[in-house]
């Protein structure tokens, strides 16, 4: 059995640390709305503007699933008129540094060379 048959089989078992995590953040909005939240608490009007080119409605179930998921807590801060404030937990939090990374690599590799 070579190395690339063993990588392979170990990227596609469901306890691969890397294939669980991309299952849990992975989707477009999920990280762009965590990123969004590292700033600090936001509402939901303040990610819809934040977030560009996000519907109200894919917002909504975004953070729902990131609420499921214990990405993000949500908290009732009036309801007249009706205010809620999103902001990341501590395991939210602690994407901070992976976000951070994949910063540095975009900057570097994904975004285009304009020189």
């Amino acid at each position: 059995m070579n190395i690339e048959h063993i990588q392979d089989k170990e990227e596609k078992s469901p306890d691969c640390p890397i294939v669980e995590s991309i299952r849990l953040i992975g989707g477009e909005w999920n990280l762009i709305i965590i990123r969004h939240l590292s700033d600090g608490p936001k509402g939901f009007n303040d990610l819809l503007r934040d977030a560009k080119n996000i519907s109200p409605r894919t917002l909504s179930r975004t953070l729902k699933y990131l609420e499921d998921v214990q990405l993000v807590s949500r908290s009732i801060l009036s309801t007249r008129p009706f205010r809620v404030k999103y902001e990341l937990t501590e395991k939210g939090k602690a994407l901070k540094f992976a976000l951070n990374d994949l910063k540095q690599w975009g900057e570097r590799w994904a975004v285009p060379n304009t020189e």
